[in-house]
């Protein structure tokens, strides 16, 4: 019961956590990032121009649900006599804010409706806002290191919270066109963009597509190549479980020798009446192995109902909480799969019969005579 309950919880907290930690970079910056095929490995974008013919061929691959435009831009906050080193996003009107709409703290996201006040307003993560004493409402001026030196006023509409300190202490969201004109740059170019797809588990093969789509000097990155370390961090948590999965089997196992061992230790006068009435040891060490699986499967009962109990009691009131400093998030996250749980009792029970095999034989060295004189 225990070694199942924990199997469960096990897989369900490591797909729940990454599932997560995935849907938080997948919101900030989409699936699949396209940028300048160069040796640039700054936070200042080099400028691109995708064809419009691009784009609607990008837009017209099954499975991509959107693209838009952002540029990066690096710059320094001056606040409250603090000084902090940010990257400045660029987003326009097209930006789709349903995932900042989840994450936001305080205020309200960017409005477009007004081109020259959208060129002031930003939003900046709440990381920033402790680190500067700032809130929704409150201006400061940005510095950005170019020749010659420019500064610009910003109001703040919004403070957000990823809840990943990576991102959440380098990026503050504004205008694109504000930018463009930074940069000096043509109309029409951006630093990248960003594509949003519908199935993750095609993120691959539709990156693929992607890149075919481009030209030469542009070049696209999948989210896993993008943020690297996030997602090879996110990998080992599969290798945790498997380990967690292989001693919770083994616990359970040796449980369950133990058990039939003094069983049938207990039954030896009733193994040599079977014996002296002509059963033969298959037939007798089935019948301890029924008794076994009626001991496994009950004890499969239990582990369900507490691990998915204790799964279910998670989800909806998320008492078990995390520190977000580590963890990235502030709750214990849980996503069942009837697949995996099927899997897991199937595999206990099987694994658990299987192994009961070797002891079960000790039925074939008892003797009849021995055995119903023993006592």
């Amino acid at each position: 019961m225990l070694g199942l309950a924990v199997m469960i919880l096990s897989i369900a907290i490591m797909k729940g956590y990454k599932t997560e930690i995935r849907e938080k970079i997948r919101g900030f910056a989409g699936d699949i990032i396209i940028r300048k095929y160069d040796l640039n490995a700054s936070y200042e974008n080099s400028p691109i121009r995708i064809s419009a013919d691009s784009i609607r061929k990008i837009k017209s691959i099954k499975g991509v649900e959107y693209l838009q435009p952002v540029a990066d831009k690096p710059g320094i906050i001056n606040a409250n006599n603090e000084v902090e080193g940010v990257v400045l996003k660029g987003v326009d009107k097209t930006y789709n804010w349903e995932y900042f709409k989840t994450i936001l703290v305080a205020g309200h996201v960017m409005d477009f409706s007004d081109s020259t006040k959208a060129t002031r307003q930003i939003l900046i993560s709440q990381y920033t806002a402790n680190r500067l004493r700032l809130k929704v409402g409150d201006d400061f001026l940005m510095y950005f290191v170019q020749e010659p030196l420019k500064k610009r006023k910003f109001e703040i509409v919004g403070i957000y919270d990823l809840g990943i300190e990576d991102i959440d202490k380098i990026y503050v969201i504004g205008d694109l066109s504000l930018v463009r004109r930074l940069n000096k740059w043509e109309g029409g170019e951006v630093g990248g963009y960003e594509v949003r797809i519908k199935d993750f588990n095609r993120l691959d093969a539709l990156g693929a597509k992607v890149y075919d789509n481009l030209g030469l000097s542009l070049k696209s990155y999948t989210i896993r190549e993008y943020y690297p370390n996030i997602f090879e961090w996110l990998s080992l948590l599969d290798t945790n479980v498997q380990v967690l999965i292989i001693l919770m089997m083994a616990v359970a196992v040796i449980n369950m020798i133990s058990a039939l061992l003094i069983i049938i230790l207990e039954r030896t006068n009733m193994i040599g009446i079977f014996k002296a009435l002509g059963s033969n040891n298959w037939e007798i060490q089935k019948v301890f192995l029924y008794n076994a699986a009626y001991l496994i499967g009950f004890g499969l009962l239990l582990g369900n109902l507490l691990g998915i109990g204790l799964g279910v009691l998670e989800k909806t009131t998320h008492i078990f909480q995390l520190d977000p400093a580590s963890y990235f998030i502030s709750y214990v996250p849980v996503e069942f799969n009837l697949t995996d749980i099927l899997l897991l009792n199937l595999g206990t029970l099987l694994v658990c019969l299987l192994v009961l095999l070797i002891p079960s034989m000790l039925v074939t060295r008892i003797t009849p005579v021995k055995a119903i004189a023993f006592k």
